[in-house]
């Protein structure tokens, strides 16, 4: 407790002494020094910001590119091959059969393929990967999720780096930046190496009815409906103008989950740092906007996931949703809330950039197939030509920033029925601008699923409910040093 009391003593120090960022992070309590550099360079970018005439959102985003050249060459693979069955694993089907088409598509050897799936959630597949490793049973590839990928990519038992199968940092230098840095290993054997890789990026944007958005806000284009929402004070003036046009009976945001994904997106320095858990004072700042809209009924109180998210975009008592490149299909989550109205909605860039989701492909170090995962993970991640033809045959958003900016250039319609429902637009052209401003270099950590959990769900059980801030926080860090005493 004495530890946590120096850290809300921190807090309350950064809050003091720097204007409000638009996005969590933390710095680091045990470094009188480190402190003070993560202090200044929050106030650094909100000085910058306010030169502009913008909120600290705004200000320009350095995307975690390097001077690493793009090569399709790969070396050596130096683990076993050979086996009987080139055995692949993730937790449904909805993109692994798919890849595994694609892949043969281009010459990929699939007379080996075994593809298990599941069938279950993401959330749910860790438990069953462990099992899958108890077992000793066949295991190649398998697929593992943002929020807890680096569970795997951190533990060289149960993955091997990328370089054991022959690639290198430049068979990956023409991705989004912030895949790399998801998929680059930050603790064990395996520390400063690309361990996972994606074939997708997962921008997000906010997709709202153009209607509704007309009749309150008087916008009448996508721009328009930008320009309104653009940086968070904004946001909260448009949704607050909804609220109070509808008496309460429309919200402009489908859930605090949504805006605290954009939120945690942006943070500026990562939640543990030298061993310790902070929140900085911009977390107060969403705590602040979520109660407003909370209060003035700005946001529903509807959970994502929970039972009444969807129905909202379908009965109108909710306008937006921000989605990721997952979520516009029409069996997804946006494509089911939207069918009520399809043809309705259209779609903008959002309060600020922001990714949501994503998968990375990982390899066994047990694999006894390792020319085929190669084969397959270059395919899939690597030979642009054959992400091209994924990414408007899934259609998926690919992690390669050449062949989106050539979608885009070409005006490629990835998807008719996603296109009718926003009005004419083509989606990839509105999430790659996003898609080129996440920046997560050096602020990836392995708890920072669990810290985005136990904070959302303090600053709505606690804060929303007339709570303090600091009991705020206080819940945050029981639920997370329950099970990592450690960062105490």
């Amino acid at each position: 407790m004495n530890t946590l009391k120096r850290t809300l003593a921190l807090v309350a120090t950064l809050a003091m002494a720097s204007t409000a960022f638009a996005s969590c992070g933390s710095d680091d309590s045990s470094s009188e020094s480190t402190s003070t550099a993560a202090t200044e360079a929050g106030q650094d970018a909100t000085d910058a910001a306010t030169e502009e005439g913008q909120d600290a959102t705004d200000a320009p985003v350095d995307n975690g590119g390097s001077d690493v050249e793009f090569t399709d060459e790969l070396g050596d693979v130096t683990l076993p091959t050979g086996g009987d069955k080139f055995t692949v694993v993730a937790w449904n089907d909805q993109d692994v059969p798919a890849l595994l088409d694609n892949w043969g598509e281009f010459g990929g050897d699939t007379s080996k393929n075994n593809f298990i799936s599941f069938g279950v959630g993401g959330g749910d597949a860790s438990e069953k990967y462990d099992a899958l490793f108890l077992s000793g049973d066949d295991l190649d590839v398998y697929f593992c999720e943002a929020d807890w990928a680096l569970k795997y990519i951190n533990d060289d038992t149960k993955t091997a780096p990328l370089e054991a199968l022959g690639f290198s940092e430049g068979n990956f230098a023409d991705v989004y930046a912030y895949t790399n840095e998801i998929g680059r290993a930050t603790e064990g054997a395996n520390s400063g190496k690309i361990v996972g890789a994606s074939w997708q990026a997962a921008p997000g944007g906010f997709a709202y009815r153009a209607d509704l958005a007309e009749q309150y806000l008087g916008v009448t284009s996508p721009e328009e409906m930008q320009a309104k929402i653009e940086g968070w004070d904004n946001f909260v003036a448009a949704a607050t103008t909804v609220a109070e046009a509808t008496d309460g009976k429309v919200a402009l945001a489908d859930s605090l989950g949504g805006m605290w994904q954009v939120f945690a997106a942006n943070r500026t320095q990562p939640w543990i740092s030298n061993g310790r858990l902070t929140f900085d004072s911009s977390c107060e700042d969403f705590a602040k906007i979520a109660k407003t809209l909370w209060d003035n009924g700005g946001v529903t109180h509807n959970g994502q996931w929970t039972d009444s998210w969807i129905p909202a975009g379908q009965d109108g008592s909710c306008m937006g949703y921000f989605v990721s490149t997952w979520g516009f299909g029409e069996k997804a989550f946006f494509g089911q809330a939207s069918s009520k109205s399809h043809g309705d909605w259209a779609l903008c860039e959002g309060p600020a950039p922001y990714f949501w989701g994503g998968t990375w492909i990982v390899v066994n170090p047990k694999t006894d197939n390792a020319d085929l995962a190669q084969s397959f993970i270059y395919n899939s991640t690597v030979n642009k030509e054959a992400m091209k033809k994924y990414a408007t045959s899934k259609p998926d958003y690919v992690n390669n920033k050449v062949v989106m900016q050539e979608l885009v250039d070409a005006k490629t319609d990835p998807d008719s029925y996603v296109t009718e429902n926003l009005g004419g637009q083509n989606y990839f052209e509105v999430l790659h601008e996003n898609a080129k401003a996440i920046n997560l270099k050096g602020l990836i950590t392995p708890y920072d699923a669990l810290v985005k959990k136990e904070f959302l769900d303090a600053v709505t059980e606690v804060y929303c409910e007339g709570g303090s801030y600091d009991d705020t926080i206080s819940q945050a860090m029981d639920k997370v040093l329950t099970t990592n005493p450690d960062l105490g």
